[in-house]
């Protein structure tokens, strides 16, 4: 039996102590992973908060995992102890509906989520379905590759899923922890990239991560001056916006990519839809295919995540700088 240490609320916003559990026998299409970084995203903070009504107590958070193999299950082929891994939003999928059988892991109806029902990786070892565990490539460092494996492959999947052309103008609407990687991807991608920011203090650090220029979206004029422009508009953001504004500033089959998970309804008008034949859409995180090919995306571009780092048993301070929008893009924890 496996002994983890982990770090877990009992409660609705509730802090995180100190918290031990046992794993039992490993199956034999289950690894462990030694945990040696792990991102927060602001997904936890909403599982902490059970603002999507699925939080189990005690809740252990944690979903972007960057570690080593500790052990592997009997039919497991593809990874061995000691390999340099990485976990996501999953922990496992089906396997054998329509969904994963098609390569769409992402979408599969029955896939385990990392902190649904189950404890995540703010702990020194979690166990998680083979398939869903995606090796690292020489190129990307362990220290930050967590983000990547949520946050940054949630903005990088829409490069792939609709064929992105490298002469397409993207606008990345939110520059935050998701919004300043789909910046560096979609620069490396070939495309035009905009930054929209309401932030004053955004626009420099946006030219240094990949935007050719900037939008205020909170000037309407600079915002209607762009009509017609963007092939694809990625929202990264959880609050209600003027949609309607934004969809003008698509081009003809242009597309505006919901990535932020605004609770609010998208009040959208029909006609600029229709008349230029434009789409509204989403997507949940990646395929571990997908992951994969992101991950060899980095290494190539020599792609990271700019992160912010506490040890992870100080990880009530660091989610209350999350909490204060404070973060720099992206916090993650060092197991300590």
């Amino acid at each position: 039996m496996t002994k983890v240490h982990a770090y877990a609320a009992t409660e609705v916003n509730g802090t995180l102590e100190p918290f031990e559990y046992e794993l039992g026998p490993i199956g034999p299409y289950e690894v462990d992973i030694a945990v040696e970084h792990c991102g927060i995203c602001h997904s936890d903070l909403s599982m902490l908060e059970n603002a999507w009504g699925m939080t189990e107590f005690p809740f252990v958070p944690g979903h972007e995992v960057a570690g080593t193999i500790k052990a592997v299950g009997a039919q497991v082929t593809h990874l061995a102890v000691g390999d340099h891994v990485g976990l996501g939003w999953h922990a496992g999928y089906c396997m054998t509906c329509r969904q994963c059988l098609s390569g769409d892991h992402n979408m599969c109806a029955s896939a385990a989520g990392t902190i649904v029902g189950r404890h995540g990786g703010f702990a020194d070892v979690v166990r998680a379905q083979a398939p869903s565990v995606v090796k690292l490539p020489a190129g990307v460092a362990s220290r930050t590759a967590g983000p990547l494996f949520c946050g940054g492959i949630t903005v990088f999947n829409p490069l792939v899923q609709f064929g992105l052309s490298p002469t397409g103008s993207v606008g990345v609407i939110g520059i935050g922890g998701l919004g300043h990687m789909a910046l560096s991807f979609a620069r490396a991608w070939g495309c035009h990239v905009t930054a929209f920011t309401s932030s004053e203090s955004k626009k420099k650090e946006a030219l240094a991560m990949g935007a050719h220029d900037t939008i205020n979206s909170r000037d309407l004029a600079a915002l209607e001056s762009a009509a017609g422009r963007f092939d694809l508009l990625l929202s990264t953001v959880n609050v209600k916006l003027d949609w309607n504004t934004y969809v003008n500033t698509l081009a003809p089959r242009g597309r505006l990519h919901i990535l932020g998970a605004t609770l609010e309804p998208l009040d959208l008008a029909a006609f600029p839809l229709i008349f230029a034949q434009r789409s509204v859409s989403g997507s949940p995180v990646g395929s571990p295919a997908t992951i994969g090919r992101m991950l060899d995306f980095c290494a190539r571009h020599q792609i990271a995540p700019t992160t912010e780092h506490y040890p992870m048993s100080k990880v009530n301070e660091a989610l209350d700088h999350l909490r204060a929008g404070r973060a720099r893009y992206r916090i993650v924890l060092d197991c300590d």
